[in-house]
């Protein structure tokens, strides 16, 4: 039914809560750059493997990153959303790093020893120039989500690997869950059992505190896998740093 009075649309519309009027970004150009990665192998490794030169080329990284650094970031209205939007804007910035210095071997050459590239400039948010380390450690990690260290993606090899897809607020916990099991079930980066050791990434050791601690980090990988054997775990799987890109 049409509600033709003004006021009562008007009151409609103030009863409608927050969190249905916020909107996200459509991330219609991020998925034109999502569509650049695919399934391949790299140094041993099952990955999704990005076509850099592509997204370089034909523009839709910048259309992502134009989309993404004029959001209204005052839109983002609940927890979820700003998951979501900081997840993608990781992601998206990581790319844009590698892409804009396309090729090179590696994200971490585009930093140093005494000025790593996580603490370098990565784009800008709504007019505020961010680093990739102030999304992670300032804005991501303090939403107490344990779940995002298997969603953003610094651009290597053994990191998790890019969904096809971005995040939404409305399917975010679907997807960081299929994310995690899919990370846990790569023994090239994620876990694997090796003769009397259950072996996980170094993610589980450098972000220890966020899975609740050594004790934390074991049940939240037997959340995802089921059946493990009853051994010692150990993060400790290589970290390999060579660039997650089409060569």
């Amino acid at each position: 039914m049409t509600i033709k009075n003004p006021l009562l649309m008007l009151i409609s519309f103030l009863s409608v809560p927050l969190s249905v009027l916020a909107v996200e970004p459509d991330w219609r150009d991020y998925q034109s750059v999502l569509n650049h990665v695919s399934a391949g192998e790299k140094n041993g490794v099952i990955l999704m493997q990005v076509d850099y030169q592509a997204i370089k080329n034909n523009g839709s990284l910048d259309k992502a990153y134009q989309q993404l650094s004029g959001f209204n970031l005052e839109k983002l209205s609940n927890r979820k959303e700003k998951l979501a939007f900081y997840i993608n804007a990781y992601n998206i910035l990581a790319l844009k790093k590698v892409a804009d210095n396309w090729p090179t071997k590696s994200i971490k050459d585009l930093g140093s020893f005494f000025s790593p590239v996580w603490n370098k400039p990565a784009g800008s948010l709504a007019g505020k120039t961010v680093t990739l380390a102030q999304i992670e450690h300032e804005i991501l990690r303090k939403m107490g989500e344990p779940r995002i260290h298997l969603a953003i993606v610094c651009a290597s090899v053994s990191c998790p690997d890019l969904r096809d897809e971005p995040y939404r607020a409305e399917k975010l916990n679907a997807q960081l869950d299929d994310q995690t099991q899919k990370f846990l079930h790569n023994p090239g980066k994620g876990l694997k059992i090796e003769k009397r050791t259950i072996r996980v990434s170094k993610i589980f050791d450098w972000f220890e505190q966020d899975f609740g601690g050594r004790e934390g980090v074991l049940t939240f990988i037997k959340g995802y896998r089921t059946h493990l054997p009853d051994l010692k775990v150990k993060a400790n799987i290589p970290y390999d740093w060579n660039v997650n890109g089409l060569e």
